[in-house]
């Protein structure tokens, strides 16, 4: 009688030492999993935003960045794309500051109407002063011909207290390498490293949710090692006291 009640405390005991130290192990997962779903999150977060911020235009380092330009001013077109119905204006850009700067845009000439009010203020058509526009695109690289025909006709479009005279040497100072292509939209694309990382992120808290509902196969495998340990130290400690 007393050995069946001795043995059953054992048995209870073992259960309970068990119970807790799974307990123990899963309190830790969950934390340690809560640990780097937080970092995954934040690096998805910045990643996310490195590629979809908007980079004013004198800040563009490359042509897969999406920019803008707010328009003062406006020339008519000086080039024509005709396979592609793009015209490549002069626009001017006034800071704050009152200082002014000279850029080149492409618009889908379909939408001439839109930018019509600003180039007859340009060419003093009109004497109300319109809203500046705000034109979004992809930078394109100019090629030689476009150089050229640039340098030839932005003298007619610089206001006349300009003392600067545009040449080959001088022009990406004052007009930059490249055009802003308004007819380019936005594109959402998924970088290899963002990928990577909302991939983790997903992973990580499917395990964190395995873990508290006990479907990690990570934990159980860890807990059956427990389990046969303490069953060990049960053997051993038997074995020790059949000896004497």
């Amino acid at each position: 009688m007393f050995k069946k009640k001795e043995k059953k405390e054992q048995v209870i005991k073992e259960k309970k030492k068990i119970d807790e130290k799974r307990l123990f192990l899963k309190l830790t997962m969950c934390i340690a999993y809560l640990i780097v779903i937080t970092i995954l999150s934040v690096c998805t977060y910045k990643l996310y935003n490195e590629e979809t911020t908007l980079v004013p235009w004198d800040k563009v380092d490359s042509t897969k960045e999406y920019t803008y330009i707010k328009i003062s001013k406006m020339s008519e077109k000086f080039a024509f794309y005709e396979e592609t119905n793009l015209g490549i204006h002069f626009v001017i850009q006034k800071e704050e500051t009152g200082q002014w700067h000279t850029y080149l845009v492409g618009i889908n000439e379909d939408d001439y109407n839109k930018y019509k009010k600003i180039i007859d203020y340009t060419y003093d058509r009109i004497k109300e002063e319109p809203e500046p526009i705000t034109v979004y695109g992809y930078p394109v690289v100019i090629s030689q011909e476009l150089k050229e025909m640039s340098i030839k006709n932005v003298a007619n479009f610089v206001p006349a207290e300009n003392e600067v005279v545009i040449n080959d040497d001088n022009y990406e100072t004052y007009l930059t390498n490249s055009y802003l292509d308004t007819t380019q939209s936005h594109i959402d694309e998924l970088s290899p490293a963002l990928f990577v990382t909302v991939l983790l992120l997903v992973t990580v808290i499917f395990l964190f949710i395995a873990t508290i509902f006990n479907k990690d196969k990570i934990v159980d495998g860890l807990n059956r090692k427990i389990e046969r340990d303490i069953r060990s130290q049960k053997k051993l400690i038997n074995n020790k006291n059949y000896s004497k």
